[in-house]
Order: C-alpha cells, then structure tokens, then sequence
C-alpha cells in the first residue's frame, strides 16, 4: 500500500540538505532510500517535483512524499535457541538475551528474533504484523534484554495491538543508571524525536512525540553522602524509541554501559576520584567496561487476547546485570 508524507520544515532545519531531512522528518527511511524516491519524482513542492536532494530547505516549505511499495524480503527461518516464558495458540512471550536482534534492518538481515521465530512456528506466522516483522507487537533494543509478546494469529496480534496502544499492555524494566536522582521517584514527561543532527539518535525535542516514563528507586550505590549509581524502576506510558535510555540521559543520569546516549566512563570514574571516591578496583573495572545499556524488560502485564484472562510475567536480572549489582553493592 502506498504511503504519503507531508513533512514541515522548522526553523532548526534552516539550509539542511533536503534528503538530511527528510531522513530527519521520517526515521524509518535511510539516506539511500530517500535519494532513490527523490531521483525517481517521489518527492515534490507546492506541487511540483523536486529531485535535487542537495537543495536547502528553508522553514516554513512542506514536501510531500510519496512512498510506494518496496519488494518483500524472503526471511528464511534460523534455528536459534529461544528462552520462552509462556506458548500457547496465540502467542508466545520470549525472554530475549541482550545482543539478539527482534526484527531485521539495515546491517542485520540475518540471525534476528523473527528468523528464530519462523523456525519455532512454522509459516503460521507468516503474514501476521508485517512480512519483515511477522508476529512483533513491540520490540526492545539490541542490546536491551528481558521480555516481548510474539503475537502467532492476526486476531491476537490487532487485540495485543490495541492494549499496546490503549496502555493496558504494561511494561516494567529495571535500569542501572549513574548517580542519584534528585527525587526517589517521579514521572518523566519530555517528548521524544529524531535528533535533529544525529540521524541515528532519538531525543528530547519540543515537537517530539508525548513520552512518559515513571520511575522510582529501588537501591542506591555510594559513599560519602555521594551517590555513584542508581537501580531503577521503570514503567512505560508510552513506547518510544530508546525513551527509557533517553529520558535518563536528558536528566544528565544516562544508563551505566549505554554506548550512545552515556558520557564515557572514564570521564565519570575521574570525577568520582576528585570527589575522593576511591571504588573498589573490580567495580571500576566493571563500569569502566559494562558491555550495553544496564536495561532489563523486568514485567510484562497483558490480557489474553482469547481467554480475556490477565496475565503477568517476570524475569529474574541476567548474570551480567546480577553481576553489576552485586559489585555496586559493594561500595561504601
């Protein structure tokens, strides 16, 4: 089915390249796919077809453009161990390891969640949520691990579909972050959106999409009325790209491990010794080198798309997260 975009360019863009922005306004295409629409008239102003992708935007314009079906990919299944918490003819509820992809993408088009999944179910998947994403009702990052619902008929994925966006479907993670928070608890309300220059990146920005993340404080790590982590609780109103991972490091507490939204941390270490913290040498180690984001989908609360039974599921930290507990309770 062909898709229009209308897309308003604000004042921040002043003089960007239009195919930088429009891969800006639309994050789901990449910087080829946008030349490719705009070299074949895709893309036009005030009614008129542009195909420059180098032209300047100025604030105020508004392309329109016009994307057309792409060719499906053929996904062929992969054996891949699964961790699965709950089956039955609906759906599936997977315990993801962090490092495993959920859908594929540029750069991953092998060895993902689906792939897995084509080889579990079968072709009964086949069709259900998109032929890319078959069976996916929400995703985590790469390198987030915990739990997801795999919906495994079309009348189960639009019911989980509609809790999603109806937020009866709830999610819970638990996060390492560095530092204390000013308050134990609290709800984060910043909107969320492409970075305006880092196309890769999410942000908060103005004119983003409404983002809401409630935390409260399970434990904190320090000494010296200093405060060097935090473990957190966190739900999810709302399911932004990265919001969790976002929303923290706009509050200057980014996630201990994160690679793109986390100051380094050797820059953080140093300015714990002038505060003559002197951690413990496996626990600077530890932070020095965690390997991703310190984030775990915890819970995962829904309703049985058949049986309208409410269900919660958990899982425990994995061993690198339990691990980085346990050296952060080290420090006094």
């Amino acid at each position: 089915m062909t898709t229009h975009h209308t897309c308003h360019v604000e004042p921040e863009h002043q003089r960007v390249r239009l195919d930088k922005f429009l891969v800006l306004a639309l994050a789901h295409l990449t910087r080829s796919r946008v030349q490719q629409l705009l070299a074949s008239g895709q893309v036009t102003l005030a009614g008129k077809v542009v195909t420059d992708a180098a032209r300047k935007v100025k604030p105020g314009e508004a392309y329109h453009l016009t994307e057309p079906d792409v060719v499906p990919m053929t996904l062929m299944p992969e054996a891949i161990p699964l961790s699965i918490v709950y089956e039955d003819a609906h759906l599936l509820v997977i315990d993801k390891p962090a490092g495993l992809t959920v859908h594929p993408a540029p750069g991953h088009y092998q060895g993902t969640l689906v792939h897995a999944l084509l080889a579990h179910c079968g072709a009964s998947l086949s069709g259900i949520g998109g032929v890319a994403r078959p069976g996916i009702v929400h995703r985590i990052d790469k390198d987030t691990s915990g739990l997801l619902v795999v919906a495994k008929s079309d009348a189960a994925h639009q019911h989980l579909s509609a809790q999603l966006k109806a937020r009866t479907l709830s999610r819970r993670y638990t996060a390492f972050v560095w530092g204390g928070l000013k308050t134990p608890s609290g709800r984060i309300d910043a909107p969320i959106a492409r970075h305006p220059t880092k196309r890769k990146e999410m942000a908060v920005v103005k004119t983003g999409r409404a983002a809401l993340t409630h935390y409260q404080t399970l434990a904190r790590y320090g000494a010296k009325g200093i405060t060097v982590a935090s473990q957190l609780d966190c739900a999810l109103e709302t399911g932004r790209t990265h919001q969790i991972r976002v929303h923290f490091a706009h509050l200057g507490h980014a996630l201990i491990g994160d690679p793109v939204y986390g100051q380094r941390a050797t820059t953080r270490l140093q300015r714990l010794s002038t505060q003559n913290i002197q951690l413990p040498e496996e626990v600077r180690e530890m932070l020095a080198s965690f390997p991703r984001q310190a984030l775990h989908a915890r819970e995962l609360t829904l309703i049985h798309p058949v049986t309208h039974e409410n269900m919660t599921f958990s899982s425990p930290l994995p061993e690198d997260l339990s691990m980085l507990e346990r050296n952060l309770a080290t420090v006094r």
